[in-house]
């Protein structure tokens, strides 16, 4: 059995946040998770720095209670249709050679 898990995804994506928060690279953010780990980032980029933060369920599930009192707002359903329409190429290339989705997600 194959297993497979992320790691330290949300780690990466609350440095990002922050990183681009302190050298204000955005005027509003967008973070795709309902993972309440990253509740307190999203707070201190909304409140202490002022900068609106949006939080994005990417599942049917119920939107995480602490990224909702974080956020600036939510979108609780992402409409499938304008998801499909905002994916990447089914390939894509870099300065490290070409790659491709993942088949999940078309």
């Amino acid at each position: 059995m194959i297993k497979t898990e992320e790691k330290r995804s949300d780690v990466n994506l609350a440095t990002l946040l922050l990183v681009d928060c302190f050298e204000n690279d955005f005027e509003q953010a967008a973070v795709v998770s309902n993972d309440s780990d990253l509740a307190l980032p999203i707070e201190q980029v909304n409140g202490k720095f002022g900068k609106p933060v949006i939080s994005v369920n990417p599942h049917s599930t119920q939107t995480s209670r602490e990224l909702e009192s974080a956020s600036s707002a939510q979108i609780r359903k992402i409409n499938k249709k304008v998801l499909a329409l905002s994916q990447f190429p089914e390939t894509l290339t870099d300065v490290k050679g070409t790659f491709r989705r993942p088949a999940r997600w078309a």
